[in-house]
């Protein structure tokens, strides 16, 4: 009795200690499966400043979890945790740049949560997004690479247990903005899927095909598109798009798939201009916001669509087929507003370059003040509003932002991703809507790094060339599916010392007439033979955005806006483009630790005495 006395003391003064250091609502809206075996599950939510993590890993050993900028070992942001005889423990670790484990002297992840039952450990912890502790990663709206570990025993019990082959990586949006939940069980939808595929054995192929909206003759709404992606096929499928068609082709074009971009394909796939939608490898299905869906079944909405599926497949495997597609959710309860797609930043063509070697190259692509006035001023004069973007660049792509800019003042930037990586592309959700209207224009700037190519980079379809795009989702629908610029090729081509080409230009790319060390190449093997140093790049990217630009501007089934094909210069901007400052605060806490220490000790020698719950 006296013990019980004396436990009912001490739980009295915790209880008081829980009054000022109450834990916060357990709220993860997000989650992942880190691994194959579906053995590690992250969870996650934001906290006002700080992120909450749950982490619930098939084993009774440690666990690690770790933010890299790599993907890997090197300079990586760690913590370690686990319950080891019934004691919970969690440590923060960093790495050095020859993946030297070593205890963070400043402590920011904070233990919520420990518990282990016969098969699995469960850790709840949270940190703040900027700690001011520079052995640890800043979370932001960019790609995050989190890397996982764990092994079947604890830490103390040998060491540094190597966690062996029980490891991997995976890239996320931490803070990707939580969505409405939205139930879809009930709801009708089909699939837009390929037949049997076969996929060539060649680096880069675009597959198209033709279908027919199922869904006619009345409104609905498309709320949530979802990949379907053939199991086993994750890294062969790069990205697929859907295009609205001409309204003026019957079912004959639906009898068969072709090579897109081929000289053989169908004329029928010429009049299929307009992205409706977007994704990209490593994406999850996107759903609509709550007032918003994607317009099917009116005589102004898709009735063909041509979906372009991306295979990607650099090590030319042969006998691939595919039948990865998309599926389309629907309802015939309507939403405020239609939403549309623009397709922003650089026109892909091969007047895009990159010279070889450079550790930072930067090209941008303009939305240009002629091209939204023009549209905006005739079709939305009060503005529309975007409410995702998806950046899209190939691999050699660093970062991309796009820029915003309201009568030449910048405004807060509209998405951006600082640690772009190629294999996870999706729509970002912007926090807050932006309104776009006449007299703004954007940019899309894309970072790229060519320090392990000794050729020139091209603008282009294939994963080994590039693209700089932006894929805007906004409402209400307006006739505008591109605005996108191309830069002046010739005045790239005077920097390495071209001073004539044959003129008229039959073919392409066009061949160069002077001087006598480019005579009869063509552009392309002229700026091959160009000795370019870095100093020579530096210069070269200096000149090429400044630039004039020819300026795209597209409405749906081929036509154009006045603007198209004139020539604009780029507006004067800050270069580079300078960042928000960064609020840091350490969440480092020993009295909240030890407050937590004594808990786990007051419900370990409880429950001994009078099989009470688990700690929570």
């Amino acid at each position: 009795m006296r013990r019980l006395r004396l436990w009912a003391l001490v739980l009295g003064g915790l209880l008081c200690a829980t009054a000022t250091a109450a834990e916060p609502p357990r709220s993860y809206p997000h989650s992942a499966v880190l691994d194959g075996a579906a053995a590690y599950l992250l969870r996650w939510g934001r906290r006002g400043s700080s992120l909450a993590f749950r982490l619930e890993v098939r084993t009774r050993g440690y666990v690690g979890f770790g933010l890299s900028a790599s993907g890997g070992m090197a300079s990586a942001d760690i913590v370690v945790g686990g319950v080891e005889r019934g004691q919970p423990y969690l440590q923060d670790y960093f790495t050095d740049e020859n993946r030297v484990l070593k205890k963070d002297p400043q402590q920011d992840y904070h233990l919520e949560y420990a518990m282990e039952n016969s098969t699995h450990t469960i850790l709840a912890f949270s940190r703040e997004l900027h700690t001011c502790d520079t052995n640890d990663k800043s979370v932001t709206e960019s790609t995050v690479r989190v890397i996982w570990a764990y092994h079947h025993k604890d830490m103390g019990e040998a060491g540094q247990n190597y966690h062996g082959s029980n490891r991997g990586t995976k890239s996320l949006r931490l803070l990707n903005p939580e969505k409405e939940e939205v139930l879809f069980a009930s709801l009708p939808y089909f699939d837009l899927t390929n037949k049997d595929v076969p996929v060539p054995d060649k680096d880069t192929t675009y597959w198209c095909q033709m279908f027919k909206i199922p869904v006619q003759h009345e409104k609905h709404h498309v709320t949530k598109v979802e990949p379907l992606i053939q199991k086993g096929h994750e890294n062969l499928v790069h990205h697929i798009l859907l295009y609205q068609c001409s309204s003026n082709l019957n079912d004959s074009v639906l009898d068969y798939g072709h090579e897109c971009y081929h000289p053989n394909m169908p004329d029928s796939f010429l009049t299929c201009e307009t992205v409706i939608f977007a994704w990209a490898i490593g994406g999850e299905g996107f759903t609509y916001p709550p007032h918003v869906g994607l317009s099917i079944g009116t005589a102004a909405d898709p009735l063909f669509v041509l979906m372009e599926v991306h295979y990607d497949n650099p090590s030319y495997t042969e006998g691939l087929i595919d039948n990865s597609g998309l599926r389309l959710i629907y309802t015939p309860v309507l939403r405020k507003y239609d939403a549309g797609v623009i397709e922003a930043g650089l026109w892909v063509s091969l007047f895009h370059n990159i010279p070889p070697g450079m550790p930072e190259f930067v090209s941008e692509g303009h939305c240009t003040l002629e091209c939204l006035e023009e549209a905006l001023g005739a079709e939305r004069p009060a503005g529309i509003h975007v409410f995702a973007v998806l950046l899209h660049a190939h691999l050699a792509g660093r970062a991309i932002r796009m820029r915003h800019f309201h009568n030449g003042e910048e405004q807060k930037l509209l998405a951006y991703d600082d640690e772009f990586d190629f294999n996870f592309q999706e729509f970002q959700y912007l926090k807050e809507e932006r309104t776009i209207v006449p007299g703004d224009n954007l940019i899309t700037e894309c970072h790229y790094s060519t320090v392990d190519r000794i050729r020139m980079t091209w603008g282009g379809l294939s994963t080994r060339n590039e693209m700089c795009l932006s894929y805007l989702l906004y409402y209400p629908r307006i006739n505008l599916t591109r605005c996108a610029s191309i830069p002046d090729i010739m005045e790239q081509l005077q920097f390495i010392g071209v001073k004539e080409i044959y003129r008229p230009v039959r073919t392409w790319p066009f061949i160069i007439k002077s001087p006598k060390q480019y005579k009869n190449l063509s552009f392309m093997d002229a700026m091959n033979k160009f000795k370019w140093s870095r100093s020579e790049g530096v210069s070269y990217n200096e000149l090429v955005l400044k630039l004039p630009v020819n300026v795209r501007c597209s409405k749906t089934d081929n036509a154009e806006w006045s603007i198209q094909g004139m020539t604009a210069l780029p507006p004067e901007i800050e270069r580079p483009y300078r960042t928000e400052p960064v609020i840091c605060s350490s969440s480092s806490c020993l009295h909240c630790s030890l407050f937590l220490t004594l808990l786990f000790v007051v419900h370990v020698t409880a429950s001994a005495i009078g099989n009470i719950g688990p700690f929570v």
